[in-house]
């Protein structure tokens, strides 16, 4: 197991400076170094060792300001810098020749030097790390490496530095407010630079000289003093599906003898992510709790159209995520659903998931439930339902919106009076400007739905999809009788079930059936009838006596 060891300037036996530690960490260790600002210079030769921020990332700071060399300098080592400030003079903040430095969660700054420097056959893992002053940002000198969800910015110079051959792979970074280059490739530079965002140069975004071949794609680049990209003689690569807007003429620029290849953005397609920001937008998905959910939809019982219709708008919206992460075009949805049907077939519970999906895949922050009816809605004079309307959406923020009976905000007849159609035109206004924000589901009949979504010309185009939910067969509410008494410890004797087959199957199915509310209905009055036979016993009744239904039960609570 790595040895570690605790570097504080308050707790009483740890070592009180980095280097008191460095002198006798084996090859391996992990030196834990408690919040606080240590001054001094970190020097690393030939060995193996982590140095980790005890606290939060950004509560150690290393600084060399005033020092002889970098904050962290290391020789042929292999090298892991998390969650520390590293702060530098006229040297790097960080430099690294030959060997592996893996840069996590840190951020850096120098002077009038690199921010990081990686020379002679160093292998670069930076992730997370910002680099906020400095002559440069990054160096790549003869050494690869990757660049991922890193931030360049204010730099005196250049952003990021690729010469004397180094291949790094550059992703999803940004890099902005360099006083010249945004990204300087020369000197057989042959990095690859994807789903980047570069902006705000005084020079070029991106430079490219002296033999290098860059591959550039899914990338942004804009708003620079001089031209997007400048590929110059004798430079090849590709530069493919990457924006350049805002930046003087031409955007891309291929001096003559240049060989790269040139495939400009489609500029009326969709705009992937880039940078950063699209990191930080990414959404996290909860695989896992995803699966257990569908596997809950899956146990309900009946419902097998809507069950499919919940599971490939859920396959649409994973995968839609998936490829917005990867910086493909993805195209607007809407997470608004109409559900229609008799009531009792599941409307509300399905609600109630279909909002726990949209949260575990990160679509909604909290996937919370807000059920609704038209007296929630609206108001009683000119004004008043708007501000109702408004102040109950907003209330649903982050959530699901549940408006059950939804046709009865319908206009009435025409007439002038019902405010009723001043909901429904609210809702149009507030589901579009916040539809990334809020899933509206909206609840009733399906005649009466129809002349609901005929109320607001706008209204119908809201919503991704109708779900229709089809009464329950007998046999289907055969099954929901018996998984409410299990619930409730209750059993049904044998032979009960083909009695409540033939009950199911013979009674009326109007408008007005409650489907699962039916199945609760009756068993209450069994229960109910079970307690009037159990006191007529004149004996204590066993156990047994006391969970069972029996079909005089039945027929008692269907008299």
């Amino acid at each position: 197991m790595a040895r570690v060891l605790v570097v504080s300037t308050q707790r009483s036996g740890a070592y009180p400076s980095i280097r008191d530690a460095l002198e006798v960490a084996p090859d391996g260790a992990t030196i834990s170094i408690e919040a606080g600002v240590y001054a001094e210079t970190v020097r690393v030769s030939g060995q193996r060792l982590s140095l980790v921020a005890a606290g939060e990332a950004g509560s150690v700071t290393i600084d060399a300001s005033d020092g002889a060399g970098p904050a962290v300098g290391c020789d042929g080592a292999d090298v892991t810098l998390q969650g520390l400030v590293l702060r530098s003079g006229h040297y790097p903040g960080v430099a690294a020749r030959g060997g592996h430095l893996t840069i996590e969660k840190c951020e850096v700054a120098a002077q009038y030097a690199a921010g990081v420097s990686v020379t002679d056959g160093a292998v670069l893992t930076a992730t997370d790390v910002k680099i906020t002053a400095g002559q440069s940002g990054f160096v790549i000198e003869d050494a690869g490496g990757v660049i991922d969800k890193c931030e360049v910015r204010d730099i005196a110079e250049d952003g990021i530095i690729v010469r004397l051959g180094a291949d790094p792979a550059i992703r999803n970074s940004t890099v902005s407010a360099c006083g010249y280059r945004g990204i300087y490739i020369y000197q057989a530079g042959r990095p690859t630079i994807e789903r980047c965002d570069i902006s705000s140069t005084g020079d070029a975004g991106i430079s490219v000289a002296h033999q290098s071949s860059p591959t550039i794609t899914g990338s942004w680049v804009h708003d620079t003093r001089g031209v997007g990209i400048m590929i110059g003689r004798g430079c090849g690569g590709l530069v493919e599906g990457t924006r350049v807007e805002g930046t003087a003429a031409p955007g891309i620029q291929l001096d003559e003898g240049a060989t790269a290849t040139v495939r400009k953005a489609d500029e009326g397609g969709h705009q992937p992510r880039v940078g950063v920001s699209a990191i930080e937008g990414a959404t996290q998905q909860d695989t896992e709790r995803v699966d257990k959910l569908l596997a809950e939809l899956d146990s309900m019982i009946g419902l097998a159209g809507v069950k499919s219709e919940v599971r490939a708008l859920i396959d649409e919206i994973q995968v839609n995520e998936w490829r917005r992460n990867a910086g493909l075009a993805v195209g607007g949805t809407s997470n608004h659903l109409v559900f229609t049907g008799a009531p009792g077939t599941g409307k509300t519970t399905v609600a109630r998931l279909y909002g726990q999906l949209l949260k575990a895949l990160g679509v909604l922050p909290n996937g919370q439930f807000r059920e609704v009816a038209r007296r929630d809605l609206v108001g009683q004079y000119i004004g008043h339902t708007a501000e109702k309307t408004t102040k109950v959406f907003e209330e649903a923020f982050g959530g699901v919106l549940f408006i059950d009976e939804a046709y009865t905000l319908s206009r009435a007849g025409g007439a002038s009076a019902d405010f009723g159609q001043e909901a429904i035109d609210t809702l149009v206004k507030l589901m579009e400007d916040h539809r990334d924000e809020v899933a509206v589901i909206v609840a009733g009949y399906t005649d009466e739905m129809v002349d609901f979504l005929d109320a607001n010309a706008g209204l119908a185009s809201r919503f991704a999809k109708t779900l229709e939910f089809e009464n329950y067969a007998p046999d289907e509410l055969v099954l929901i009788v018996n998984r409410i008494a299990r619930n409730d410890d209750y059993l049904l004797e044998p032979g009960l079930d083909d009695a409540l087959l033939e009950w199911f199957g013979q009674i009326e199915r109007d408008r007005n059936f409650g489907n699962a509310r039916e199945a609760r209905k009756l068993l209450e009055g069994m229960r109910k009838a079970q307690s009037g036979r159990l006191r007529a016993l004149g004996r204590m009744p066993s156990r047994d006596d006391l969970r069972t239904l029996v079909l005089d039960d039945l027929l008692a609570a269907t008299r």
